[in-house]
């Protein structure tokens, strides 16, 4: 696992100066990642203003882009709807700022509750995009593929028992889908990686594991170090996406050389479009040099990891003096 936290001090000063990010237009994917960052980097780092920044953005994401019930996807005009896999991934976010801060966990509980009802269509699957309002489906959108497992996950992540009825129907229609399912793009195949780390031993995780890295396998275009758009698009590859690959990977656990690779390949490639200053390219980008609070170690989230360490450490300090103190006594 990366832990670069320099290369993300030095991303988030530059995005700043920019005024790409967290100054700049929300976006809800883009601030969930955020959020986390700025947890990782508290954990790394325990300086208190990083817990302070992720308090501002959430305060600001919820002002700017909070309804009735849910978040809409973006402020900018064209981000209308609501996208399921974008809620699921900030109630992740509010659970990892959980872990420190309880208040946000209830609020992610109380937010996966409104809206579950909405979004989860029980025994067929969950809608991709709603409306703003969440009254109906968005116009041309249906069921994702992937929609599922991303509240499976974010559910149990918040709490196992509040969320228990959630949690159920999200695991019911995993387990009509699972064995069928075939991802053949690069940000799902990343995404299901990380999905599937949290809970390895499940039959789910273990297949989409396995077929997720058979399908990466052939999107690995070395030289000059990407993953593709999709096993047919050899020549088509974003940032973002690989950066999501990336996220992936260190959940799994593998291919740490072609981690280097494509940070190193991104970090100089220019599409010549939007996406060389969008802050879901940069933002991700830190996420990809510092994955942190995204992941586990051991089954432990990363910050019950490191408190963990730090009993252990403290207690091997008390127990060290302990004995000093007894030799001298013996002595």
């Amino acid at each position: 696992m990366l832990r670069d936290v320099d290369y993300v001090l030095q991303k988030l000063d530059w995005m700043r100066g920019e005024g790409i990010w967290p100054n700049g237009l929300r976006y809800l994917w883009t601030d969930a990642f955020g959020v986390v960052l700025y947890v990782s980097l508290y954990a790394e780092t325990g300086e208190e203003r990083w817990l302070g920044e992720a308090e501002r953005l959430v305060a600001d994401v919820e002002r700017m882009l909070g309804r009735r019930r849910g978040l809409r996807i973006g402020e900018a005009a064209d981000r209308d709807g609501q996208y399921f896999h974008y809620l699921a991934m900030w109630l992740f976010a509010l659970a990892r700022l959980g872990d420190l801060k309880p208040e946000y966990r209830k609020r992610g509980i109380t937010l996966a509750r409104d809206i579950h009802p909405a979004f989860v269509v029980p025994g067929r699957g969950v809608i991709w995009k709603m409306q703003e309002d969440l009254s109906g489906p968005y116009p041309g959108y249906g069921l994702g593929s992937m929609d599922a497992y991303d509240g499976y996950v974010a559910y149990r992540m918040l709490d196992d028992e509040e969320l228990a009825p959630e949690i159920a129907q999200m695991r019911d229609l995993m387990e009509r889908d699972w064995r069928s399912l075939d991802i053949d793009q690069d940000l799902g195949l990343g995404m299901m990686l990380w999905l599937a780390h949290f809970f390895p031993d499940e039959p789910w995780a273990e297949a989409q594991t396995r077929r997720s890295l058979r399908t990466l396998e052939t999107m690995w275009v070395d030289p000059p170090g990407y993953f593709s758009r999709a096993p047919w698009l050899r020549d088509t590859k974003f940032a973002f996406t690989n950066y999501g690959v990336s996220l992936g990977l260190q959940a799994a656990g593998i291919w740490p050389g072609r981690v280097d690779r494509l940070n190193a390949f991104f970090e100089d490639w220019r599409s010549g479009d939007e996406y060389d200053r969008e802050a879901i390219t940069w933002v991700m980008a830190c996420t990809s040099h510092l994955p942190g609070a995204f992941l586990t170690r051991g089954g432990e989230t990363m910050i019950e990891s490191d408190q963990a360490r730090e009993r252990s450490s403290a207690g091997a300090v008390v127990d060290e003096s302990a004995s000093k103190s007894k030799s001298k006594e013996r002595g």
